[in-house]
Formats: C-alpha cells, structure tokens, sequence
C-alpha cells in the first residue's frame, strides 16, 4: 500500500474517499432517463460529455434514501472496466492526500455485503472509508444489465 490521493464525498453522515485514478469527473445531476425495472439505486442514463453514464444512487446503495431532488448533490463519475459509472453523492467535498499510516484494515472488508469497502483512513479528527468503484460495480445486483443496456444503447447510436 502506499499513499493515497482521493476524491472525499459525503453519504448519509460520512465521509468516504475514491481514488483520484478513478475519478474522470464531478457534475452537477442534471436530466436523468429513467429506465424501467432497474433495482431502486439504479437513477437512469445521463449523457456526460458525449457518454452514457449510468446512474447510482450511493446513498441509496447505503442507506436506502435518495440523494436525488437535493440541489448540493453531486455525480462523481468513475472508470469501471469498460464502463463509466456515476455515483449520486450529497456532496463531493475536496481531494485529499491520506498518508500510507493513516490506512488501516478493517473488519468491514471481510463483510460479505460491503466488499467495495477497501480501508478505512483514520485520520486526527475523522474517519474516511475508502470506497473502490470497481468492486462496486461488480457487486451490485443488476450491474451487469446495466452494462449491457448501455452497450446496446450506444451501438444503436452509431
């Protein structure tokens, strides 16, 4: 492990970091295509810069209440394998370069539920969980058609 510079957002009352190597950008939530019969964090499509992006809720993904319809919440768009994914997050506060001995393990790795949860920066006067989007991906439910669904999106476009 070495030290890590990430992206702070907020969830709920927490603070979770994500990787600047992750990150392609933050935008405001802007018009969202909803898509039917999609699991409940699953917002809809929104075109970012020419891409279709699905759209996660994060604080539905956590807590089970939308960060949707909140005019300071923010989309932290992330690389996933082939597949760019956009986070809904209360807010997405600063960059912030957390020293390797501040990174510790934590018993929540080991949790079946929450294995995006990578390590935990314990810091002076703050806690951040370290979130890794990739896993996230591809441990929510219905990922995998959402990926697909953007796939044939695209491919009808060209």
């Amino acid at each position: 492990m070495s030290d890590l510079k990430a992206v702070i957002v907020q969830c709920g009352n927490e603070e979770y970091a994500i990787a600047v190597d992750a990150v392609v950008s933050i935008e405001r939530l802007e018009q969202v295509n909803p898509i039917p019969h999609l699991p409940d964090y699953m917002l809809g499509l929104m075109r970012i810069r020419g891409e279709l992006v699905p759209i996660l809720d994060f604080e539905q993904i956590l807590y089970g209440k939308t960060a949707k319809g909140r005019e300071d919440a923010r989309v932290v768009v992330v690389q996933t394998g082939s597949l760019y994914i956009g986070l809904l997050v209360l807010d997405a506060k600063e960059i912030l370069d957390i020293p390797e001995s501040a990174l510790t393990s934590s018993g929540l790795m080991a949790y079946s539920r929450t294995p995006y949860f990578t390590t935990v920066a314990n810091l002076e006067s703050r806690m951040i969980t370290v979130v890794n989007p990739e896993i996230l991906s591809q441990t929510l439910a219905g990922m995998d058609k959402i990926g697909e669904y953007v796939e044939a999106q695209v491919a009808q476009e060209k």
